[in-house]
C-alpha cells in the first residue's frame, strides 16, 4: 500500500491514536495525543472517527511527499503549514495529489501539531492501539519516532469535500494557562498554607517538560509525608517530589510511582498545557468533583455540536 514518505522527521513527531487502555496492568502506559481535541479535530476534517492514527508533531520540521490523491489538514500549534513551497491554513483540509510535498514549519509559542490523513495511516497496533511510546517501545513504527525515508501507508481518496473549522470554535491557545485541579485524597497532608500557595502561586514551564510530564518551577510546596506506597498514576495527577516543584504527569506517564499527589488536572486542560513552551506560566485553580463533572460533560457536549463548513478546494 502506497501512501507518505517521510523528507525530514523534524524534532519529535510520533504515530498516535487515541491510546492504549487496560494495559497498566502489565505496566504499558496509555500513549496517545497530547492535545486530544486537536487531533480529533484534524481527523474530523478528513472525515475520519476522532481517534484514528495522526502524526503528532512536536516543535515542528515535519516534511513528507505524498505518494496518494488524498485529503490532509492540520491543526493544534502554531507550526505554519506549506504544500508545494505555498503557505497554507491550517483547521482545515487540504486536497493534495502523489509527488505534493507537505511540509510544517517550526513552532514559535505553542509546540504541538496534528498532521491527519483520510483514513488514517495504517499501521499494525501494538496491545490494541497505534500510540507511540518511545520508552516502551511500542506503537507506531517498532515503537520509535519517524525517521527519514520512512514509510506512512495511506489508502487515499478523491472524492470527500475538503471541511474547515472555523475561529470561534478553535482552542483558545494562551501562553499563560489556568490548570483546573480536582484535589486527590493525599491533599489532608498539605498544610492548608501549602495548599494556599500552591493554588495561588505562578509557576513556569521548565526545560524538563515532555510527554511524560510537565516539570514546573515556582513556589515550593511543602508535604508531612516524604514518600508513599508505589501506586497507580492517572493521567494528570499532579506529583510533588522532595524539592516542593509540581509535576503534571502525561499521557506517558509511568504507571506506578511514590511522589505525593495534591491532586489531578482535568483532562479539559492538560491539552492546552501540553502545548506551551519553556518559560510559560501556568496556574493553578480547585474545582469540586461536581463542577469538574459538569465541565467535562458540557466540553463533550459542545465538542459534538460543533460543525464543520464546506470548502472550495
Amino acid at each position: 500500500m502506497s501512501g507518505f514518505s517521510i523528507i525530514n522527521p523534524g524534532m519529535l513527531s510520533l504515530l498516535q491514536d487515541g491510546g492504549r487502555y487496560g494495559q497498566h496492568r502489565i505496566g504499558l502506559t496509555t500513549g496517545g495525543p497530547l492535545d486530544r481535541f486537536a487531533m480529533s479535530w484534524a481527523n474530523r476534517l478528513v472525515h475520519n472517527a476522532s481517534d484514528i492514527t495522526a502524526v503528532e508533531a512536536s516543535f515542528g520540521g515535519l516534511k513528507l511527499e505524498s505518494h496518494i490523491n488524498t485529503l490532509v489538514a492540520v491543526t493544534g500549534g502554531d507550526q505554519p503549514l506549506s504544500i508545494n513551497g505555498a503557505k497554507k491554513a491550517a483547521w482545515r483540509s487540504h486536497r493534495v495529489e502523489a509527488g505534493d510535498i507537505i511540509e510544517l514549519g517550526f513552532a514559535r509559542q505553542f509546540c504541538r501539531s496534528y498532521l491527519a490523513v483520510h483514513g488514517g495511516f495504517q499501521v499494525e497496533p501494538d496491545f490494541g492501539s497505534t500510540a507511540t511510546v518511545v520508552r516502551e517501545g511500542i506503537g507506531g513504527l517498532s515503537g520509535r519516532k519517524l525517521d527519514s525515508r520512512d514509510q506512512l501507508p495511506a489508502r487515499g481518496t478523491t472524492e470527500r469535500q475538503c471541511l474547515q473549522l472555523n475561529d470561534p470554535n478553535r482552542t483558545p491557545y494562551q501562553t499563560e494557562v489556568t490548570v483546573r485541579v480536582l484535589p486527590g485524597y493525599q491533599v489532608q497532608h498539605f498544610p492548608r498554607l501549602e495548599q494556599r500557595r500552591f493554588f495561588s502561586g505562578i509557576y513556569s514551564v521548565t526545560e524538563r517538560a515532555d510527554r511524560m510530564g510537565y516539570r514546573l518551577e515556582g513556589p515550593a510546596i511543602a508535604c508531612d509525608i516524604k514518600g508513599i506506597l508505589s501506586e497507580g498514576i492517572c493521567m494528570g495527577a499532579i506529583q510533588i517530589p522532595a524539592d516542593g516543584q509540581p509535576i503534571v504527569l502525561l499521557q506517558d506517564r509511568q504507571t506506578i510511582g511514590g511522589y505525593p499527589k495534591i491532586g489531578s488536572a482535568l483532562s479539559l486542560d492538560t491539552g492546552r498545557l501540553a502545548q506551551l513552551m519553556p518559560g510559560a506560566t501556568v496556574r493553578f485553580e480547585p474545582v469540586t468533583p461536581h463542577a469538574a463533572d459538569n465541565l467535562f460533560h458540557m466540553a463533550h457536549s459542545m465538542h459534538q455540536r460543533m460543525t464543520l463548513d464546506p470548502v472550495n478546494d
